[in-house]
């Protein structure tokens, strides 16, 4: 497994288990949603800017984005869609 993928399945591993949706994590960390999910899948290469600004966002030390992934590991999808206003 390259590091892109590894931090790609640690930013959905720790946004997933903290029950943040992609909006709001890319809110958070003050990037752009569709970066977020670039990030998600792998397809983009995140700054070391942007790793800080993640692990932030996530209430956790850069490092947990590029930890090794424990063995049979299963990240749960959080419900989709955008949750209603109340």
């Amino acid at each position: 497994m390259d590091a892109r993928q590894r931090v790609a399945l640690n930013l959905r591993r720790l946004r997933v288990s903290k029950g943040i949706s992609q909006d709001d994590l890319a809110l958070a960390a003050n990037i752009e949603r569709s970066y977020a999910g670039h990030l998600e899948r792998g397809g983009k290469n995140p700054t070391v800017t942007t790793l800080e600004k993640l692990a932030t966002a996530l209430s956790c030390d850069v490092s947990a984005l590029l930890a090794p992934l424990p063995d049979g590991i299963s990240i749960k999808p959080l419900k989709s869609g955008r949750r209603s206003q109340a």
